[in-house]
């Protein structure tokens, strides 16, 4: 399995390719079309991330010692956005999730393109798969 840092230097040069937003749109609706299903017995409200302008649903689970994230959103961007964060997370020790360098997010540019509740809402999904770690292995 690859690194963080290996998945997230894959993300920054498929979005360095992209010219503009658009593009980065197509690729992020793209992403979201790749999450695996998510358990329908998990869309519950202790699973939703709080301050998003859509609903988005985050379940971890440890296999392994590794964490995994189940996680759903019921807009197409958003989906895409959460499928970012897990296909750099989940199947990673919950100590390397919580070390992990965010700065990939800034990187590939989407702040500039995100309204700012969007840009709140990544920040709260990045926090919850972080307070997950934490809580799974508290430093």
């Amino acid at each position: 399995m690859k690194s963080i840092s290996e998945l997230q230097d894959e993300i920054i040069e498929e979005f360095s390719e992209l010219t503009d937003w658009e593009e980065r749109f197509q690729v992020l609706i793209e992403l979201g079309e790749e999450l695996p299903p998510y358990p329908e017995d998990k869309k519950k409200d202790e699973f939703l991330v709080p301050g998003c302008q859509s609903r988005v649903w985050i379940a971890p689970e440890i296999q392994d010692g590794k964490l995994i994230f189940y996680a759903d959103s019921d807009t197409s961007l958003t989906k895409g956005l959460i499928a970012i964060l897990v296909k750099v997370f989940s199947g990673h020790k919950p100590s390397d999730i919580a070390e992990a360098s965010l700065d990939f997010l800034e990187t590939i540019g989407l702040k500039k393109f995100l309204s700012i509740s969007r840009r709140n809402g990544l920040h709260n999904m990045v926090q919850i798969l972080l307070d997950y770690a934490k809580k799974v292995n508290p430093s």
